[in-house]
């Protein structure tokens, strides 16, 4: 089925609902005033599906302006459009695809769709390899067992996976030992070398992830590590020391690859919506095949809340309605996401391809130039880490920076080490921060705590400017019981849902990326003038613009043996 057309006056429509955005902003300014008129403000912003709370009392949203947002969502048939998209339908219109990643996590319980069932199919051989590595039957070709394994692979390939295998507690579920897990996305060699130096060829399986087989990076760090399992592993016994993931089945079997060890992907899955396919491998090998199974179990749940549940209570929906306020209406420029959780310290990086390579565009659907912005940089760290160093721009800063602020109120392991005296304290400062961002202090609270504080009334006069915190500064809280694999997956489906509903509201594409492929175009006929200066010193340089022949020349010069 095609993509439906976008309605002719989505444009107008946005435009109408921005300036009666703007108009509520105006009437109602501060977030502080909305409690005062709204005692039971703290409790009406509050909604919860599949593990998440959405806390949205200290964002800038009021009813007045849910309703408009609510009214722009159906303006735009956003229901409709998510029920396509759970359908499988192709609203990937300049691919002419599908984007049916929730099919990879619709597997269980007799899963129909033709998309489900493939991926159940997958599902079952990639338990079946970490099986084998977690109790030994997977052995190299010297008859060893398996002690390391190296994802290599980037984009989507690496940013899901990374986060996941490092969000949970490593080692829970498997019969035996596990495998150590290293990821390798970089083409600077530093990063694939270092892991290499700990590892032994006979002992370490290494698995190549790229959807097309035709990834530069991912390509050349396969072939640096098959030249390097080739020092100890016989070349017609590779096959016990690769694995590949890739919808080109033909060229990963060509690179050395047994076929019976290529994983399948679809062209209805894109990469950053892949970790939830065969690309999971890396999870299912360093926290089991249970683990793999709550996360896709989450991420499902997820899945069911956003299909059914009413747009006024559905947290993707929720979410994206108030990104287009403070994006559109009130003019934020970037999103803060800080987790409150050292195991979620990559979630900003996942999330910047997922949020930015999705709605970083510039044109409509139909081709048109958009008259409005849509995605914010999303940037981000760990609390409290945060808090010593770029939390003094969110307070006090000249722009106004929305944030998720992401809460698990419960720690997911034990430690006897004064274990829950820090996570209560690494609470209270997420509330606190939360506090401080909307109450902020003024200039007679500053005034009077520096008087206190025994300064003289000159000197604390000339001091209070410089500790007043305006306040008024819109975020939202993203809470869970606990960190674990299945509020994980759910979480990660909630912002993927909350992307696609920003790009409806945008009317935009979020399943292309046509932007990264112009300097990939680029690359390679400089690479090839670079490989020809190295190799005839003092010759000129091929043709291309000055400022690269430039570098292409001081590159050469740098290299001189």
């Amino acid at each position: 089925m095609t993509t439906p057309p976008q309605p002719a006056n989505a444009c107008a429509e946005l435009k109408r609902c921005v300036t009666q955005l703007r108009e509520i902003s105006r009437r109602q300014p501060d977030i502080n005033d909305m409690f005062a008129r709204d005692p039971k403000r703290a409790r009406e912003w509050q909604c919860s599906a599949a593990g998440i709370t959405l806390d949205l009392c200290r964002s800038a949203i009021d009813h007045s302006a849910l309703r408009c947002l609510l009214d722009y969502a159906k303006s735009q048939s956003l229901a409709e459009k998510i029920q396509q998209l759970l359908d499988g339908e192709q609203l990937n219109n300049t691919e002419r695809r599908a984007a049916h990643h929730s099919a990879l996590r619709a597997i269980f319980n007799g899963a129909e769709h033709e998309h489900a069932q493939v991926a159940r199919q997958t599902f079952d051989r990639v338990c079946a390899v970490a099986t084998q590595l977690h109790d030994g039957s997977w052995r190299g070709a010297l008859g060893k067992p398996i002690r390391d394994v190296i994802n290599i692979g980037i984009g989507g390939s690496d940013l899901g996976p990374r986060l996941v295998c490092d969000a949970l507690d490593h080692g829970q579920a498997q019969a035996g030992p596990v495998p150590t897990l290293h990821f390798v996305s970089n083409i600077d060699p530093v990063e694939l070398d270092r892991i290499l130096n700990h590892c032994q060829p006979a002992t370490t399986l290494v698995i190549i992830a790229s959807k097309t087989f035709g990834t530069l990076e991912t390509l050349q760090n396969a072939r640096a590590a098959r030249q390097w399992l080739l020092r100890d592993v016989p070349e017609k016994d590779l096959g016990k020391h690769l694995l590949g993931i890739s919808a080109n089945t033909a060229k990963a079997c060509e690179f050395g690859i047994e076929a019976d060890n290529v994983f399948p992907l679809w062209d209805w899955v894109g990469g950053r919506y892949s970790l939830w396919s065969a690309i999971g491998l890396s999870i299912a090998i360093a926290h089991g095949a249970d683990h793999f199974e709550q996360l896709l179990r989450g991420a499902h749940a997820m899945d069911q809340h956003f299909g059914s549940a009413a747009l006024a209570q559905n947290l993707p929906v929720l979410l994206a309605a108030n990104d287009l306020l403070n994006i559109n209406a009130l003019g934020a420029r970037s999103i803060a996401v800080l987790p409150y959780c050292h195991q979620l310290k990559l979630l900003p990086d996942y999330l910047q391809q997922l949020c930015m390579e999705s709605n970083g565009k510039r044109v409509t659907q139909d081709g048109e130039i958009v008259q409005h912005a849509t995605c914010p940089v999303i940037w981000g760290s760990s609390g409290t880490v945060g808090q010593h160093s770029f939390h003094q721009l969110l307070h006090q800063g000249t722009e106004n920076i929305p944030v998720d602020f992401i809460l698990p109120l419960r720690p997911n392991h034990a430690s006897a080490f004064n274990d829950d005296a820090r996570h209560r304290q690494l609470v209270a400062n997420c509330l606190a921060q939360s506090k401080a961002l909307t109450e902020g202090k003024n200039a007679a609270q500053a005034l009077a705590e520096l008087r206190a504080a025994g300064i003289d009334q000159a000197e604390a006069e000339r001091l209070a400017p410089h500790k007043v915190i305006p306040g008024n500064r819109p975020h939202n809280i993203l809470a869970m019981q606990q960190l674990n694999a299945t509020t994980l997956g759910a979480l990660i489906a909630l912002y993927e849902h909350r992307v696609f509903v920003q790009s409806v509201f945008w009317s935009i594409n979020a399943f292309d990326q046509w932007g990264v492929e112009l300097g990939k175009q680029l690359g390679g006929p400089i690479d090839t003038a670079m490989r020809d200066a190295a190799e005839r010193p003092g010759a000129a340089i091929a043709k291309t613009d000055a400022v690269t022949a430039r570098w292409i020349s001081a590159y050469q010069q740098a290299n001189i043996d």
